[in-house]
């Protein structure tokens, strides 16, 4: 990756030039001491975030951080007095505190409350939403039902990614990183916004952004919304997820971590990769090819090589993985306010290698109509950055920008040895390498004036891109004795793909809230959003009839498929660019809102309650079989209501209900009739351009009780879908083709559980669990093989638990170990439809270890074991004329090591 080396050696010379500082700042302090240590309520032991800690008689001090922690460097040797004091507190001064060179004092203040009766104070300041203590109060304030996981508890956890994040989340669960299912409703149930505003995906499958492109080190937290609230987008009945970007809050620092691990059975081992024309990058075709007609094209690749790379397949060893980490923070006081920035930054690689996979396909008799035994080798990178500049007002008035990017490839090569349709006995060499890009920009301000009118403004525009360029296979035949031959049944076996998605989404939020008193309040306001997606796609099939190779394997390609051979006629190429393999899509949603919060009953009863109207457009042009361009246009006018209760049993306990109607909309791809396939024999997926909006009515009541840093919840909740959007599958010439359909209705039911408990000082306990009862009734009239069942992707029962012991060690320095459980309950994987029968998931289990040492107040050490029971992941279909199920597709899950060491200047 060129651009990687790149942004490497820049990021090199700024940790050269960064070390070179820290040495000079270390050798100018050298003669000097350390006081540092914690500030904490007296009575309940929490940290008192913001206290303010000061030797007497000078103007040296610190502030505490979002962990009640505090740092004074650079303090000469001899005896202080050293006072702590917070608003509403009595101030604790230590007397004759002794500083010695080279050491570090360590105090700690345990603080009183004052009796005091304070009027006209004004505390501005900006809360570090990192932290799970502050996180878990503000989930008890919260005006609706709220989960959330911050910046602290993904690093105890050793949660590296979003997606890895969410899924530790009560009632969710995730295939890869792209599918994500919410109390058993899959992908187009839920909605994802960064900072509150929609966001650009590049995945051309799902609705939802890939939630393994934001890297825990770019997030301060994540929260998940399952109820719906008026003053957000509707178009989700499964959870509103939205990542909040960091930002500089506390002291100033500055961070670089690095790690290295990799799968335990992929480090060292041989490693198989595509030939690629530039480094580890493939390029995409030049516009002038693609502009070219198929006979343009036959004459012009005689002449020239338009794809700079051979069907070969390199090998070397896999090297273990690297992560590499960057972050800056720091504030200025400007004029009467505070002016932050934060640069953070990264890049990692990685090696998986995939053994003895299976996939086959079924016949609604249970005859196997093909079946492939797979090798798959993957290299994965990723950069990101992420840079927010904020301006606080003397007022409390916020103004900030920021950006984020992230790149990711995706390299994979895979070895398929089976048989199809014909009887064919064949080896396949498939090479699939993605590039995805977003580039996402965000301005955002909050003003307040008179004590009762508040403005919030938001806007955003985001670039993505999902470019999957010269994807390459090979077909061969093999006889009796392992010999090989090429595959010639038609062009269509050996053959190159070049695929390229583009998505702009622009939105705007504006938003007025008028305070009756502290707790009444209105809000009204409105939203834009406008979301356009292109795709192109083209293929290029090779006609092999006058070749006939002596072959001894199938990774050395180059002495008969090249362009010697193309050019002297002997191998024939044809562009086969049809208007069926693009489409071109756009959705405009303009949303009006208005909303209340009051207490009808003091303060123990909170009425949220609101009404969102949203005017939808959405269309997709696509090309027919026959080719003739078709416009798929779907548009609604929706009024969506949502109320929102919490009643406060006493002060930590609270009751909350509400109830909503949603609605859900089908996907790009779902709408276009756009034929896609992996490689030959996989499953095709192909759009409904009949497909229909679905809507969604929704009950949810839960118990929350919050006693310190415990918490214990419970939560029922009832879903009705109408008209819910299901993929199905069928079978088109010896393949699988999967489809969507609208079936008639639906109904989800659960009961989920949570409790985060400190079973002492040092031991702390997690879980959650979620029961869930889903069942859709299809038409009598159909194609459905069942009349009923479970909805698509669901699970009857899901569960998380983690054990978290955190011991202090003389000299104050943190251990933290958390052993993380996960299980997946079975669920269909697939819908199956004449007569062919659904596709389900086994149930999965996964164990991951963490371990973090804070060895000193600079040094940080962790230790990481994931996947570790290593369990192999299976589907079975249901033979529905025997009553028997049948195993159709497995994968083995890798046991994954990884050691970091960071360091904070």
């Amino acid at each position: 990756m060129r651009i990687l080396y790149f942004t490497s050696v820049r990021i090199g010379r700024k940790i050269g030039f960064w070390l070179a500082a820290a040495l000079v700042s270390l050798s100018v302090g050298a003669q000097t001491g350390v006081i540092c240590g914690s500030v904490c309520d007296g009575k309940t032991q929490e940290p008192l975030i913001g206290a303010s800690v000061v030797l007497a008689g000078t103007t040296v001090g610190a502030i505490t951080d979002i962990d009640g922690q505090f740092r004074i460097e650079r303090v000469e040797p001899g005896h202080y007095d050293v006072t702590a004091s917070y608003v509403s507190y009595q101030p604790d001064t230590k007397k004759q505190v002794a500083v010695v060179a080279h050491q570090e004092t360590v105090l700690r203040f345990e603080l009183g409350t004052a009796d005091l009766q304070l009027e006209g104070v004004t505390v501005v300041a900006r809360k570090n939403e990192e932290s799970e203590h502050i996180l878990l109060m503000e989930r008890q304030k919260a005006t609706v039902s709220v989960e959330n996981i911050g910046a602290k508890e993904m690093s105890v956890k050793g949660i590296s990614n979003v997606a890895d994040g969410v899924k530790k989340l009560t009632g969710i669960s995730m295939v890869g990183s792209g599918q994500l299912f919410v109390r058993g409703l899959g992908d187009r149930y839920s909605l994802t916004t960064v900072n509150g505003l929609v966001v650009a995906s590049p995945n051309p499958d799902h609705k939802l952004i890939p939630l393994d492109l934001f890297p825990a080190s770019a997030v301060k937290n994540i929260t998940v919304n399952k109820v719906f609230q008026a003053s957000s987008y509707a178009d989700y009945a499964g959870a509103h997820i939205d990542i909040a970007t960091k930002e500089q809050t506390g002291a100033d620092f500055l961070t670089l971590s690095l790690s290295t691990g990799g799968d335990v059975n992929a480090l060292f081992q041989d490693f198989y990769s595509s030939d690629k024309s530039s480094g580890r990058r493939v390029k995409n075709l030049p516009q002038s090819v693609k502009n070219m007609t198929s006979k343009e094209f036959a004459n012009y690749v005689k002449h020239n090589d338009p794809f700079g790379t051979s069907f070969s397949i390199d090998k070397k060893k896999a090297h273990p993985r690297l992560n590499i980490g960057l972050g800056w923070g720091h504030t200025w006081e400007l004029g009467k306010g505070e002016l932050s920035v934060l640069l953070s930054g990264g890049m990692r690689n990685d090696y998986a290698i995939q053994e003895g996979s299976t996939a086959t396909t079924l016949t609604a008799q249970g005859t196997k109509l093909n079946e492939f035994a797979s090798d798959s080798y993957t290299y994965q990178t990723q950069a990101s950055a992420l840079g927010h500049v904020g301006y606080q007002f003397a007022s409390g008035d916020q103004i900030s920008y920021s950006l984020f990017f992230t790149q990711q490839t995706d390299d994979v090569w895979r070895d398929r040895v089976g048989f199809d349709s014909e009887g064919n006995n064949l080896e396949g060499s498939n090479s699939v390498y993605h590039l995805y890009r977003l580039m996402n920009h965000q301005l955002l301000g909050k003003h307040s004036w008179n004590d009762r009118f508040t403005l919030e403004w938001k806007g955003a525009y985001g670039i993505t891109s999902s470019d999957e360029p010269d994807r390459r296979q090979v077909m061969f035949r093999r006889d009796e004795k392992g010999g090989y031959s090429l595959f010639k049944l038609n062009q269509q076996e050996t053959m190159r793909f070049f695929g390229e998605l583009d998505e702009k989404v622009g939105t705007g939020d504006l938003r007025l809230t008028y305070h009756f008193n502290d707790q009444n309040l209105i809000r009204m306001g409105g939203a834009y959003m406008d979301k356009r997606r292109d795709y192109y796609s083209t293929r290029f099939y090779y006609n092999l009839n006058r070749l006939n190779p002596v072959i001894d394997n199938i990774y050395n390609t180059d002495a008969y498929l090249n362009h010697e051979n193309v050019a002297n006629g002997t191998l024939v190429i044809s562009k086969n660019t049809q208007p069926k393999y693009s489409y071109d899509a756009a959705n405009s949603i303009a949303a009006f809102f208005v909303e209340s919060d009051f207490y009808p009953l003091g303060e123990r009863l909170l009425v949220n309650v609101g009404l969102r109207y949203e005017h939808a457009r959405q269309r997709v042009d696509y090309g027919k079989d026959s080719g003739e361009i078709e416009r798929s246009v779907l548009t609604s006018d929706d009024f969506l209501p949502a109320l929102n209760l919490k009643y406060m049993l006493n002060e930590e306990q609270a009751l909350r209900f509400a109830c909503s109607r949603t609605v859900t909309r089908p996907q790009f791809i779902e709408m276009a009739p756009f034929l896609y396939q992996e490689s030959y024999g996989s499953a095709s997926v192909r759009g409904n351009a009949d497909l229909k909006n679905g809507y969604d009515y929704n009950l949810d009541l839960r118990y929350e009780w919050f006693k310190g840093k415990d918490l214990y919840s419970a939560t029922a909740y009832f879903k009705y879908l109408d008209s819910p959007i299901e993929r199905i599958q069928e079978l088109a010439g010896g393949s699988a083709v999967h489809s969507f359909m609208n079936a008639d209705k639906g109904i989800a039911a659960g009961i989920e559980l949570e409790l985060r408990k400190a079973i002492t000082t040092d031991w702390k306990v997690g879980m959650n669990a979620a029961w869930m009862y889903t069942h859709v009734s299809l038409p009598e009239e159909g194609v459905y093989t069942d009349k009923s069942r479970a909805l698509q992707g669901a699970s009857p029962f899901l569960g998380n638990a983690d054990v978290t012991w955190s011991p202090t060690w003389k000299g104050g320095q943190p251990l933290n170990v958390t052993l993380l459980y996960n299980l997946q309950g079975s669920r269909i994987y697939t819908v199956g439809i004449n007569q062919l029968g659904n596709i389900k998931e086994n149930t999965r289990h996964t164990l991951d270890l963490n371990a973090q040492y804070q060895v000193n107040n600079h040094w940080s050490m962790k230790v990481q074991a994931k996947n570790l029971l290593g369990s192999t992941v299976r589907f079975h279909q249901e033979v529905a004329s025997t009553g028997e199920e049948q195993e159709v597709e497995n994968y083995q899950t890798q046991v994954a090591l990884e050691l970091g060491v960071s360091y904070k200047f």
